[in-house]
């Protein structure tokens, strides 16, 4: 979440090359996802510019095999989308599109330069938001439905080892509540295609092992029952002709070779650019964001829970800052960038730098500070600094 966060993973591959870690036990380098399943919501296809398997939709070999299993024709696939910010940006503009289906995101709260993102919302013609709980940004929705949370339903996750594991169902959902499947179903059958979709999540899975077939994450020879007998299988786990074992599949890559075709691996120069935006005489600190531990990511589900700790937004900053401005532990302080300013309560530490402050993203206006610059490469916000005043 840097403009330059591309950059900076590939300088730390760069490291771990250099003394030998990848392929061996304990060691290596690997990118924590946010939440369960970022992994394997990638290696699906959910992003703009990918198909199943981490293949990109640039790739005619990948493209073909797709809409063979899919049962379209090739050239009928969309070439590579924009960005989720970028789609944001996007909202009813001219040749933007006039609606749009949210399914379990509170952009409202958790998108960088919030304030500019409500603008976009309210421009458009429909806004339907499917979530478990009413948020920020299903109140803004002109339908809100609601689906079933995590133990409502049953599906695969797949976490930053590869390993695809199974969530089976746990409770029963109230009456009317649909799953996500189900919705999009019946919006295909509204659409006039009802019979290309499933709502039953292990033929769902069954056509993902289909379309990930001889991508880098290759699911095709794995299946529920494998999943259950072993307890979770790694990918790559390609499918086997009848009659031979199943392929083991692949808890440690890189073990024996790299993916170059001469099985070296390869490193990458970088330059550092430091952040988008510097700091300066208005705005002479960095601003950083972050969790806390007793609350998860936009908090429209945590923030419910009165009994955790961290009930409300802070401010964290250092006693020189603190003295500086003149602030006291728990006095309000107001953080302003060039985008928005929020106020909340000063909570003076000495284990951040003087010259930083820090604020949780949980609570609506944490965003509304962020920058929006874009990694070049990644297209992923620069959550993470940007220039900012603090005052009394």
């Amino acid at each position: 979440q840097h403009a330059d966060g591309t950059a900076t993973v590939l300088a730390w591959v760069n490291l771990t090359l250099a003394l030998g870690l990848p392929g061996r036990p304990f060691a290596g380098y690997g990118c924590l996802t946010g939440q369960g399943n970022g992994q394997g919501g990638r290696e699906h296809g959910q992003k703009a510019d990918q198909l199943p398997g981490y293949r990109s939709i640039d790739d005619p070999a990948a493209r073909a095999h797709v809409a063979d299993v899919w049962g379209v024709d090739a050239e009928d696939l969309p070439g590579k989308g924009l960005s989720a910010y970028e789609l944001l940006m996007a909202l009813g503009t001219d040749g933007g599109p006039r609606s749009l289906l949210v399914l379990g995101s509170n952009v409202v709260v958790s998108a960088p330069n919030a304030t500019r993102v409500t603008e976009r919302l309210a421009a458009l013609d429909l806004l339907v938001v499917a979530d478990i709980v009413m948020s920020e940004t299903a109140a803004l929705a002109d339908v809100v439905l609601p689906v079933t949370q995590w133990a409502e339903e049953t599906g695969t996750m797949t976490n930053l080892e590869g390993r695809v594991i199974l969530r089976q169902r746990a409770v029963t959902p109230p009456e009317g509540v649909r799953s996500d499947l189900e919705l999009i179903a019946g919006l295909a059958e509204r659409l006039g295609a009802p019979s290309t979709w499933s709502t039953d999540p292990e033929e769902v899975f069954d056509e993902l092992r289909r379309a990930s077939a001889g991508g880098k994450a290759d699911y095709s020879g794995i299946d529920y029952a494998r999943i259950r007998a072993e307890d979770g299988v790694f990918w790559p786990c390609p499918a086997t002709d009848q009659g031979q074992p199943d392929h083991p599949g692949t808890p440690r890559l890189f073990a024996a070779t790299f993916s170059h075709p001469d099985g070296m691996a390869r490193f990458v120069p970088v330059d550092h650019d430091g952040p988008a935006e510097p700091v300066d005489a208005e705005y002479p600190v960095h601003l950083t964001t972050g969790r806390v531990l007793s609350q998860y990511q936009s908090g429209a589900q945590t923030r419910r829970i009165k009994d955790l700790p961290d009930t409300g937004p802070f401010v964290e900053l250092h006693p020189l800052l603190a003295l500086r401005i003149g602030a006291h532990d728990g006095d309000p302080v107001s953080v302003r960038t060039r985008r928005g300013v929020m106020s909340a309560p000063a909570k003076v530490v000495e284990t951040i730098r003087p010259d930083t402050v820090f604020v949780p993203f949980h609570w609506v206006g944490a965003n509304r500070l962020t920058s929006d610059a874009l990694d070049p490469s990644s297209r992923m916000p620069e959550f993470k600094v940007c220039a900012a005043e603090v005052t009394t």
